[in-house]
């Protein structure tokens, strides 16, 4: 019995250290105080917090999901990259830009020569937009990783997701969160999943360390519905990492599709700025719009009493010269 125990004792052991194999968990991570001691940070830095109750001055609300020009003498148009870059924006006050017949490219088939990227589109429309001393209003929408999603292709919707996120970064380092909220969110979700229990490190577009039940492979990444059902005969193809990273790879789906869908379920937000705490809890998506309209002070919330974050700095300086002036009176 004793013996069984043993083989037992050294069996578990030897699974623990068999399972670290297939980890990749970052050195940092391996302390056992780790996420005790981020945790404790992170709820000192959420108690410490204080919103930021002034007025907006710009607005940018980027959407995960299409203008008339003015006849005046700043006005550009352009269709490839070239004349795009050409733009001054000092000289430019409404600039419109079609660069495809219908829709931009995917961020894996574009031409840099020929079309600007969603990062270098926002760059661009930024740089005009805040001139205008009483502010802007700027909308984004990476409309085509729902278009990757709808036909069952993940790595250009997950590419798309990418730029998409660079766009924002860039956003965020031409503005100020001190003017200007930013709005992050989506329309909708999609009937687009990761499961497998695979380990860290396993590529998002791999396939999971274990078989599946008709012993074949399966991708982390997978669809409820749309082109990809491959289903025949009772059976579906097997599969390995390299032909499920490919660009034209499409996910296995469970229901036949022409055109994978949309999901159900609530889609996050997120906010930084001027009113950002006002973006919480579970919200109607009608609340958005409210919600930006009264942080930036126009109809129909123009008697918000919310105070420019311009004037408060003005009015700090002010009182910080009165008191040095005082300072000096005093040692004269």
């Amino acid at each position: 019995m004793a013996t069984q125990q043993t083989f037992l004792i050294i069996g578990i052991f030897v699974l623990a250290g068999f399972d670290k194999c297939f980890s990749v968990i970052p050195e940092e991570e391996q302390h056992p105080n780790l996420w005790y001691v981020k945790g404790k940070e992170a709820l000192h830095t959420s108690l410490s917090m204080k919103p930021n109750l002034h007025r907006a001055k710009n607005l940018i609300l980027f959407l995960g999901d299409d203008s008339t020009l003015t006849d005046n003498n700043n006005t550009k148009y352009v269709w490839n990259k070239k004349d795009f870059d050409a733009v001054k924006e000092d000289n430019t006050d409404y600039l419109m830009g079609l660069f495809e017949p219908k829709d931009t490219r995917y961020e894996l088939e574009r031409d840099p020569s020929m079309d600007p990227s969603l990062t270098e589109m926002v760059e661009k429309a930024i740089k005009i937009l805040r001139k205008n001393s009483k502010g802007f209003y700027l909308f984004v929408e990476g409309g085509r990783i729902d278009h990757g999603h709808h036909a069952g292709q993940a790595k250009y919707a997950l590419t798309e997701a990418v730029e998409f996120d660079r766009a924002i970064a860039r956003a965020a380092e031409l503005t100020s969160e001190l003017d200007t909220l930013s709005v992050v969110t989506a329309d909708h979700s999609h009937v687009f999943s990761f499961g497998g229990y695979s380990y860290r490190g396993n590529p998002v577009l791999g396939v999971s360390y274990s078989k599946a039940e008709d012993g074949k492979s399966f991708t982390n990444a997978l669809y409820g519905n749309g082109p990809g059902y491959q289903i025949a005969n009772g059976t579906r193809p097997d599969m390995n990492a390299t032909n499920s990273s490919s660009n034209e790879y499409l996910q296995q789906a469970a229901v036949p599709l022409d055109s994978e869908t949309h999901g159900s379920e609530d889609v996050a937000i997120f906010a930084k700025g001027p009113m950002a705490h006002l973006f919480h809890g579970v919200q109607e998506q009608s609340y958005i719009p409210h919600a930006m309209a009264y942080a930036a002070c126009i109809e129909p919330y123009t008697d918000c009493q919310l105070e420019n974050y311009g004037v408060c700095t003005k009015f700090s300086l002010a009182v910080l010269l009165l008191s040095l002036l005082s300072s000096l009176t005093t040692l004269m």
